[in-house]
């Protein structure tokens, strides 16, 4: 293999160069722009276009980045494969054995050391939906274990990627953007949470200086893992700029023994020529590809019973919520035994006689006859010690040795399902609950971190599970909430149907959370709830109009006591469910898009329709402008050659004003190309506002 080879995968989009020279780690010499079809003469004379010539007091021979970062080659970034057997083998030799590319889309390649004890396999896909795939299989092949400390892959950036974009939170207020610089040294962003993480970022972006949602070009990774994870920046002196990631592994989780396999989780990537909103389409497109049929208008019980769980009150809601539309009702936790409060009863799956000493058939009856389906709320990895499973089963607690317990977190501690009698409980528990009852969706929750727990192994028994699960009842629908928007990422969204964007109903906070969860995911995967009028975790007080305004653009839902709403809210809500089925097949099939409005205090987003003949438009005011004369709207993404009918929609009641308006809001016609360009003028809304703008 003395010779050097490339290989070029490429859609419209975008293009990967892989080079591999001799027998060394293939490289990615080029990730970005597409280059069209080039032929394998011009693909070997880029190649030795970009070499570089070494500086001073550097390797006599240049050390590029592989996929798999090879300290062992001489590469003094983050290494891609640690791990070592009784202190040795820290650094192997890795030399390709094989490679080949397959339908111009897949790259695979083996590598091995033979004195290491070490084969390593990659896999490298370009997917129909524009994003790449990339995933490393490490076997130790010697005769003694190895102990494995990480196994990450990274894409190298180019150097005009100058600024990095990822994301913060807590509860109550996820994925929270900060930006800067992309700078020499390391950015690393680590989960030791046991789960994706309140604080996690869903995803790390690079990009040209001041790139926005429309303009820029912009590299994106994530890690589609739902434990501990390790999401990377790196910049060398002496290298390219650097995204990589995978699995944060704690010490002495994967030991190896002989001839046994580690499997990293995919990382996924996209490129986008025209600004975040580019890798918001790829990502969609690919989580799409599992088709869902339209998303039912749900109305959860959480907010409006908590644990006062009351056969006639549950059954007259259920009554209110059929006669406004609602299609799916959602019973909350509070329905298994002991469990009046959150303190007691995680882990015993039964439903409580005292509670419901019919069990739950008159509810779902009653739902079911009303036309509606019935959701019930688990949250099976975790345990109170207040339980008859914990008393009987204290060893099944997930803990850093056995008898020591975590801290508890919200009065619980964690099952460790990865115990085989542990797993086989739940397993029985869960499926006989939903095969002894008509239930159509399950939401799966998941209320603390794992601290001080072996997370690898947890974390492969709950995907297990669900894969079960979905085995067994393949009708049901499953929910990932995890204490609101802690568990999002694409390892359980390959297994569930949507996720809970955050615990938070307040409009005002989810249209941050939504905007930004909606980089990465598709609206009709994030449940947007319409909250009480006074939100129950930031106590603010939204109008009705606001609140629908907001969760339109998303998998629209009810979280509220409906009984306790006036008749003209109850009203207001029957129109706004109207309203979402007339355009939920839009929204939840549509391209997002976002205009960078020059007025922070207003925010302008919509859906397009695929074939560009109709979209939906939110215009929010945050704030109290400090701009005397409000800015035109421009609204992207439409077809400049088409005419445009804007109406402006507020089916919960309209918007509060600033500025006197006509009294009748006239629809107007325009070209997409002035509607895209020149924008229209809009009124000036009171802070706390929304507006919605259907095109035809």
């Amino acid at each position: 293999m003395s010779n050097t080879e490339v290989v070029h995968l490429h859609d419209d989009t975008s293009s990967v160069v892989i080079t591999l020279a001799g027998a060394s780690l293939p490289v990615v010499t080029h990730w970005g722009r597409t280059l069209g079809d080039v032929d394998q003469a011009a693909l070997r004379g880029l190649v030795g276009a970009v070499s570089w010539t070494n500086p001073n007091n550097a390797p006599d021979a240049p050390v590029p980045l592989a996929l798999l970062p090879d300290a062992g080659a001489g590469y003094v970034g983050r290494p891609g494969l640690r791990g070592h057997r009784g202190g040795s083998d820290f650094a192997p030799a890795l030399t390709v054995t094989s490679f080949g590319a397959e339908d111009d889309s897949i790259f695979r390649y083996v590598a091995s050391d033979e004195a290491a004890g070490l084969t390593v396999t990659g896999t490298l896909e370009l997917l129909p939906s524009g994003m790449l795939r990339l995933r490393h299989v490490v076997r130790n092949d010697g005769g003694t274990p190895y102990s494995l400390e990480g196994l990450e892959t990274a894409l190298p950036v180019p150097s005009h990627a100058t600024e990095l974009l990822d994301f913060t939170g807590r509860w109550a207020r996820e994925r929270a953007p900060q930006r800067q610089a992309f700078q020499y040294g390391s950015w690393v962003r680590e989960s030791r949470r046991g789960r994706t993480g309140h604080d996690a970022t869903i995803g790390l972006l690079a990009g040209t200086p001041g790139f926005s949602f429309r303009d820029g070009e912009v590299w994106a990774l994530h890690v589609a893992w739902s434990g501990n994870h390790v999401t990377y920046a790196e910049n060398l002196v002496d290298g390219s700029p650097v995204l990589g990631g995978g699995e944060l592994l704690l010490p002495g989780e994967v030991t190896l023994e002989a001839g046994q396999e580690y499997e990293s989780p995919w990382i996924y990537a996209a490129y986008s020529k025209e600004g975040v909103d580019g890798i918001s389409a790829a990502f969609h497109r690919q989580l799409r590809e599992r088709s869902l049929r339209p998303r039912p208008v749900v109305l959860n019980t959480w907010e409006a019973v908590y644990f006062d769980h009351d056969l006639a009150r549950l059954t007259s809601l259920a009554d209110t919520a059929a006669a406004i539309g609602v299609e799916r009702f959602v019973l909350d936790d509070g329905w298994f035994r002991h469990r009046r409060d959150d303190s007691a009863g995680l882990g015993d799956w039964f439903i409580d006689e005292t509670v419901w000493p019919d069990g739950l058939t008159p509810l779902i009856k009653h739902v079911r006859a009303l036309g509606m389906e019935f959701g019930l709320w688990f949250e099976p990895e975790m345990v109170n010690t207040d339980s008859d499973l914990y008393r009987a089963h204290p060893d099944w607690v997930l803990g850093p040795r056995p008898g020591v317990l975590p801290p508890p977190s919200r009065n619980q501690q964690v099952l460790n399902i990865a115990h085989p009698e542990a797993y086989a409980y739940i397993l029985d528990r869960v499926s006989s609950v939903l095969a002894d009852n008509d239930i159509a969706f399950v939401k799966w929750d998941h209320n603390r971190d794992l601290i001080g727990s072996r997370v690898h192994e947890q974390t492969a028994a709950f995907y297990r599970l669900l894969d079960e699960l979905r085995l067994r009842h393949p009708h049901v629908e499953i929910e990932s909430c995890s204490s609101g928007g802690a568990r999002i990422d694409l390892g359980v969204l390959s297994r569930t149907d949507r996720v809970w964007t955050s615990d938070c109903n307040d409009a005002l906070e989810r249209q941050l959370i939504q905007r930004w969860t909606g980089v990465f995911l598709p609206p009709e995967l994030m449940g947007a709830h319409v909250g009480p009028t006074k939100s129950h975790t930031t106590g603010r007080v939204h109008d009705l109009s606001f609140r629908v305004a907001t969760a339109m653009f998303g998998h629209f839902g009810i979280e509220w006591d409906i009984n306790s709403a006036t008749d003209e809210e109850r009203a207001g809500l029957q129109a706004s469910i109207e309203y979402y089925k007339d355009v939920r097949s839009l929204v939840h099939t549509g391209v997002t898009v976002h205009s960078d409005h020059p007025d922070p205090a207003a925010w302008v987003h919509g859906i397009v329709a695929p074939d560009r003949s109709e979209a939906l438009f939110g215009y929010v005011q945050l704030t109290t402008s400090t701009q005397n004369k409000p800015r035109r709207v421009r609204l992207p993404g439409l077809d400049p050659a088409r005419t445009y009918r804007v109406s402006f929609d507020a089916p919960a009641g309209r918007p509060a004003l600033i500025q006197r308006q006509p009294e009748e809001w006239k629809p107007v016609e325009l070209p997409g190309s002035v509607l895209s360009e020149v924008g229209i003028q809009l009124p000036v809304l009171e802070p706390e506002q929304a507006l919605l703008l259907r095109l035809k």
